[in-house]
This record gives structure tokens, sequence and C-alpha cells, in this order.
């Protein structure tokens, strides 16, 4: 088995294995870095991720109870102006009062763990749960391609197995659980996930086969992807001579292969729940 038995997965590295097994390897069996772009222009990608990050942080801070006048005096760029006027004006609405911002929850998995950092949750107890997520695509995202991503699956999926802290001591029942997208830049569409029975047990099995197939894998039988428009948005594709060149970063949202920033978290910092 390639990888430690202390490995901790998260909807960054599942989507990167099920986007290409040869990725996962490079970044998580080898730990290998590779000093290339993901998209062009850098410059300009690195600063929309720094903003994307400033405006999770502005958010945060709001809900830890500094004021948003006091917020909005710092920010200097447009772009994350706007994004905090849209917030202000058109945040998510019809959501519980009890809030969670930046809270980590972590569950076992087929002998490993599963973990996941949510922008925010807010909670009913024994009425509901909301998992919200904000976004600061260019561009919209469709319903679709939000449904396939990782992301969708593993963040109810935890909270119904590890929330019950949350919920007067009391596991969510997934029908309880609803997650939202919030885009920045389409404040007044949302997407909007409700969970159920069925698809709980569809992604526990789902998560389940995932990282026992990753388990079963030596470190020879981790494959490229065949579907190369990955590679167009891979740090690693000169590696594997599958290009040299990034693509522009506008496109990488248009085709949704760019992801943003994983987390990678300390264990002892993870709310846990017992085996």
């Amino acid at each position: 088995m390639p990888l430690p038995s202390d490995f901790q997965f998260s909807q960054n590295s599942l989507q990167d294995y099920v986007d290409c097994p040869w990725l996962f390897y490079l970044r998580y069996v080898r730990g290998l870095s590779w000093p290339a772009v993901e998209a062009e222009p850098a410059l300009e990608h690195e600063q929309h991720l720094e903003q994307g990050a400033e405006f999770h942080q502005l958010v945060h801070q709001q809900e830890l109870g500094i004021s948003s006048e006091q917020l909005s005096s710092v920010i200097r760029h447009p772009s994350l102006r706007q994004w905090w006027r849209n917030f202000q004006e058109k945040g998510p609405a019809d959501v519980p009062g009890v809030h969670y911002p930046e809270i980590v929850l972590s569950a076992p998995l087929a002998g490993h763990r599963l973990m996941a950092k949510y922008d925010l949750l807010a909670v009913e107890p024994a009425a509901r749960g909301i998992v919200l997520d904000w976004k600061t695509y260019h561009r919209r995202r469709s319903r679709e391609w939000l449904a396939r991503r990782l992301q969708t699956r593993v963040y109810p999926y935890l909270l119904v197995c590890a929330g019950s802290h949350l919920n007067d001591g009391q596991p969510f029942e997934p029908g309880m659980v609803e997650m939202i997208y919030w885009f920045a830049n389409f404040p007044e569409q949302p997407e909007r996930f409700a969970y159920h029975r069925e698809r709980y047990e569809e992604d526990e099995a789902y998560l389940s086969a995932l990282v026992e197939e990753i388990e079963a894998l030596s470190d020879a039988q981790f494959e490229l992807t065949d579907d190369k428009g990955h590679c167009r948005f891979c740090p690693y594709r000169s590696l594997c001579e599958r290009g040299i060149r990034a693509a522009d970063f506008l496109e990488t949202e248009e085709d949704g292969e760019a992801e943003e920033p994983g987390i990678f978290l300390d264990f002892e910092q993870v709310a846990e729940i017992e085996y």
C-alpha cells in the first residue's frame, strides 16, 4: 500500500484521483512539487486566487462578530469590493441562525479518515443543517458540473456522519441536510442540492470504494488519465510530456477543470467521531 495508514482523504485528494490517478500519486504518495503554473497569465490567476481567499476571510471575520462596515473599509480591489457588496445585499437567504464558520469535520472511511473544512455550516438543531460554500468563479458553473464534483458528495455525507455534536448530540438525518453553493459574481443564482437517505447510502458506498481502490494499487498501477483536457490545468503536465504552456485561467473556469486551493490540515485540529 503506497499510502501511510494515517493518510487523511479530502474532497480535493479524491477529486484529484478521479481526474487522474497519476496526479494523485505524484501529489499525495510521492509528495512531489513541480515548478509549473496551473494557469496563465500566472499573475492574474494568482491575484484571483488571493482575492478569493480574502473574500472567504472577510465572511469568516464577519461571522466572528466584526461589523461589515469595518471590513468594508479595508477592501481595496474593485472585484473584491463588488463580491463583498453582493454578499451583503444578496447573500444566502433562508438559512438557520446558528452558524459554524470554517469548521472541520472528520469521520472514519474504509480504514482511513475523510475530512472536510466547511466555509459555513448553518444549523437549526433537530430540524436542518445547511452546508454553505462560497465560490468566486468568473463564470457560473452548471448544476450538472457541480453535481459531479466530489465536494457535492463529501460535504453533506460528512455532516451526517460527523455532525451530531452540532445537533444536540443526535446525528443529522440525511433529509435534514442541504448544500448551497453561493457565487460571488452571481449572487442571485445560488445552486442548492437537497440530500436524502438514498443519496447518503450511495455516497458511502462510492467513497468507500474509491478509498479501497486507491489502497489496493501499487506504485506502478497509478495511471495517467485518458482525458487530456485535465492536463492543460495540471502543474505536472510537462513532467508527463503532455504540454508545456498552461491554459488561460478564464478558460479553466469555463471548462470546469480548475479547482480552488485544497486544504491540508493537522490531524490534531480535526473534530473527530469515534470508530
